[in-house]
């Protein structure tokens, strides 16, 4: 008889302890009942959520993935499959899907082209270095092409192309890496691939803004010249606009963000009014601006993950 009892009360602790490790969390990931996984952590040390996608992006994502089962070993459903998934918000998915497809397809640039943008909303900088430079060597001498819109604009023009897109990334990425010689011979090598509005204004852009950092005012001013008002941009409005205050066709005050389609445009607008203030001497009115932008929820946009890498890195 003291036997069967000593025996009931391990059978009983053992249960006990098993239900105890079913309530737990996997190690290192959230409790799935009570709170989304986070996707990346700031440079602040913010973790930072996707929100949730709406119906009809969800729709479209679901069309892509069907295709993707069907095909799984094509080049393009893998791509738009992973195009999707990034724009549901699961960048770390998507990255995942771009690596799968570099094993199948190592010497395509497209998938070290988008798996290097997504590395860049992780603030993985490194590694999207690693992708956009292997991404550029792969171009190397061969014919540019259209890249299609995953979301078209309002004229459904796509106004960007493969190679353009790779420089503007890797640029982009040496940018936020605070490497500003590459980043900015990345930018002219962008500018140097497209002649469209909507190329030229994006790329000077940030020309303009990395020769500031490097205190080369007269090399700025030397771009941002040819920029005028009656250039038919079709996206790239922000910067657009930023471009004629640079070159003091708008004042500060004409360039607000009000007007702005998106969130993102926004945040672009306002980290280049930022930067503007930063380097002409007024970094507290900058820091406040860095500050709003990253109060705000569109912590995946260039603007803001730029705002929040110069609040982490200057101040």
């Amino acid at each position: 008889m003291k036997t069967f009892y000593t025996l009931l009360i391990f059978i009983t602790l053992i249960s006990c302890k098993d239900k105890k490790e079913e309530q737990l969390p996997l190690s290192g990931q959230p409790d799935m009942l009570s709170a989304p996984a986070y996707e990346a952590i700031s440079l602040l040390g913010d973790t930072l959520y996707s929100a949730t996608p709406s119906d009809s992006l969800v729709m479209r994502y679901n069309e892509k993935k069907v295709a993707y089962d069907a095909n799984p070993n094509k080049i393009e459903t893998i791509i738009w499959h992973g195009r999707f998934t990034a724009y549901l918000g699961k960048y770390n998915e998507a990255i995942a899907i771009y690596t799968k497809g570099i094993e199948q397809f190592p010497n395509d640039p497209r998938l070290y082209r988008h798996r290097g943008h997504r590395y860049i909303t992780l603030r993985k900088f490194n590694r999207a270095i690693e992708d956009l430079t292997k991404a550029a060597q792969l171009i190397e001498g061969t014919k540019d092409e259209v890249e299609p819109d995953g979301m078209p604009n309002a004229q459904n023009i796509p106004v960007s192309t493969l190679h353009g897109n790779i420089y503007y990334h890797l640029g982009l990425a040496h940018y936020l890496n605070r490497s500003m010689g590459p980043a900015l011979d990345a930018f002219k090598k962008c500018l140097e691939t497209s002649n469209k509005p909507d190329n030229v204004v994006s790329a000077t852009h940030w020309i303009y803004m990395i020769n500031r950092r490097l205190g080369r005012d007269d090399a700025a001013k030397n771009y941002v010249k040819n920029i005028t008002s009656s250039m038919e941009v079709i996206e790239n409005t922000a910067y657009h606009r930023a471009c004629l205050f640079y070159k003091g066709d708008l004042e500060l005050k004409d360039i607000n963000s009000e007007n702005e389609a998106s969130t993102a445009s926004d945040t672009a607008l306002r980290y280049a009014i930022a930067n503007w203030l930063y380097y002409t001497g007024y970094a507290e009115r900058a820091r406040v601006v860095y500050n709003e932008i990253v109060s705000q929820d569109d912590w995946a946009s260039f603007g803001y993950i730029a705002a929040e890498n110069d609040l982490a890195k200057l101040y």
